[in-house]
């Protein structure tokens, strides 16, 4: 028999209004490259707090170039957490350093301040945290282990457009270097596919938009020579990273209703948590005092030793019921290739437990309480 109603773990919530700004900018005289660009960039600075901001082609362009601009050598190590999308520590590899993990907090599944200081070393150049689910790290402690070891500090905020930290909007880069958000489309905002950096750095800005077109410039500070009104100069070796402005102009759009959308989901969290407390077969990560978070996931964990199902049964169960869920995420250091670099099970045991018991929910701004109900009341029916 076929379940009543499908849910996906996530999706876009895309309005007319949005649409509208999309076609206003197909029928200008710039799809890309244009003017919509750099209001985007002024929009997310705006929201932020920060001074500079780069729109970029994706979250993992994002992570690459952030990575890329600090000139890190092959001995340079960077330390990121093993619950994330592997783009998190990938980027490292791309700029041609090291990587390494440090395991997370039981509550949180945010990577654990203590953790990442047992594992500084004097090769250790750049910390790279992970708001995940968009509930921010503690921001402060790792800012203050950076100081102390004269490190970097890149935010993954992939998860976390729209969420605070002690007061201040995550993004604003006040305990970093840099912060780097995602737009795909089961994000809190989307621009199809589509990234951003942010910085308060003058001289990180200027390296990330040289980056950003394939290391070419026109600035007439930078030029050697001064040939022309057509003349360009390639003094690094860049990326085409670059956002249309299509995308830049669904951006605008979509930010202008970032807080609703985020009060949307705290709300329907705020619910999942009411139904799933008294069920001990069931559990939750823990919002902390110092995070306001905008909730890009609700993980659900399945308390095994409650139950007689395994995770892969509970998964195709709720399946076959028209949930259709996702696992945010598979460690990184389990993954084959990193295991060619050493990793193996065991190392991270916080992070492996968790992933054991992790199934993320539905959670996106169309969805009602109702649905919220109905998805626990299946979960409850389904899970033995």
């Amino acid at each position: 028999m076929l379940p009543k109603q499908k849910y996906t773990y996530g999706k876009q919530s895309i309005s007319w209004g949005d649409i509208w700004e999309v076609v206003k900018t197909l029928r200008s005289d710039y799809l890309t490259q244009g003017p919509t660009i750099k209001k985007f960039e002024d929009a997310i600075c705006a929201y932020t707090g920060a001074k500079h901001a780069v729109a970029l082609s994706n979250g993992t362009a994002a992570l690459h170039l952030a990575t890329l601009a600090l000139d890190l050598k092959p001995s340079d190590v960077g330390i990121t957490t093993p619950i994330t999308f592997i783009a998190s520590a990938n980027c490292m590899l791309y700029a041609g350093a090291q990587v390494t993990f440090a395991d997370v907090e039981p509550t949180t599944a945010n990577i654990d301040a203590a953790q990442i200081k047992k594992h500084i070393t004097p090769n250790t150049k750049v910390l790279i945290p992970v708001h995940f689910t968009g509930q921010s790290c503690d921001m402060e402690a790792i800012a203050a282990l950076a100081k102390q070891h004269n490190l970097f500090v890149i935010e993954d905020a992939a998860h976390a457009i729209g969420s605070d930290y002690k007061g201040t909007k995550v993004g604003s880069c006040a305990y970093s270097d840099m912060t780097i958000f995602s737009f795909h489309p089961v994000k809190t905002i989307t621009t199809g596919e589509g990234g951003a950096i942010t910085t308060n750095s003058e001289e990180l800005y200027k390296k990330l938009m040289t980056l950003r077109t394939i290391g070419v410039t026109k600035d007439p500070s930078i030029l050697l020579k001064q040939d022309g009104p057509w003349y360009y100069e390639m003094h690094t070796l860049g990326f085409n990273y670059r956002l249309t402005d299509m995308q830049a102009a669904l951006g605008i759009s979509q930010l202008k209703k970032l807080d609703g959308f985020v009060a949307k989901r705290r709300e329907l969290v705020d619910e999942y948590k009411k139904l799933l407390k008294d069920d001990l077969r069931f559990g939750y990560l823990e919002e902390q005092s110092y995070s306001k978070a905008a909730f890009h996931l609700f993980p659900l964990l399945v308390h095994h030793d409650k139950i007689s199902m395994n995770k892969k049964q509970v998964f195709e169960a709720l399946k076959s019921c028209g949930l259709l869920l996702q696992v945010h995420y598979i460690p990184v250091h389990l993954q084959p290739f990193y295991s060619k670099l050493g990793f193996k099970e065991g190392d991270y045991p916080v992070a492996e437990k968790y992933y054991q018991q992790a199934i993320s929910l539905p959670l996106y701004p169309s969805l009602t309480k109702g649905d919220v109900r109905y998805i626990v009341g299946v979960i409850k029916d389904t899970v033995r």
